[in-house]
């Protein structure tokens, strides 16, 4: 079966875990998937993850984050898909986003790889905004 949006799937499975109450999820891999599970990780919107080499495409293990002392309340509140395979949304370096009041963060796949909305601002340059994770 052929996956037309990988990167939907990637943000469905973590979306889906989180809302399960699970510690970990299991992801297919690519270097996109592993750079945006990279950028969680930095932002500590993730406790950690690895990737598990198979000899075939590999798999991302995502350890999952929640608040302390809360009822199982994850600290991703929301994951968004922007940039879909049927509208594709591009930015100007002058029209970057910023996500609930730069709370959140933007996701984007630049010419200088996939980088945070923040990052892109410091680099000074635009590209295709994958999503929103705040």
């Amino acid at each position: 079966m052929s996956m037309t949006d990988p990167i939907a799937d990637f943000l469905t499975r973590i979306r889906n875990a989180l809302q399960a109450k699970h510690t970990t999820v299991d992801i297919p891999a690519s270097n996109m998937k592993k750079r945006m599970a990279h950028i969680l990780y930095e932002h500590k919107f993730i406790r950690n993850y690895i990737v598990i080499d198979d000899g075939k495409q590999g798999t991302i293990r995502v350890f999952l984050k929640y608040i302390k002392g809360s009822a199982g309340v994850p600290v991703i509140h929301e994951l968004k898909r922007i940039s879909k395979p049927g509208r594709r949304h591009y930015v100007d370096v002058d029209n970057l986003p910023r996500v609930k009041n730069n709370m959140g963060i933007a996701i984007l796949s630049t010419s200088k790889g996939v980088i945070t909305e923040r990052e892109a601002r410091r680099e000074n340059v635009g590209g295709e905004v994958l999503c929103y994770v705040w």
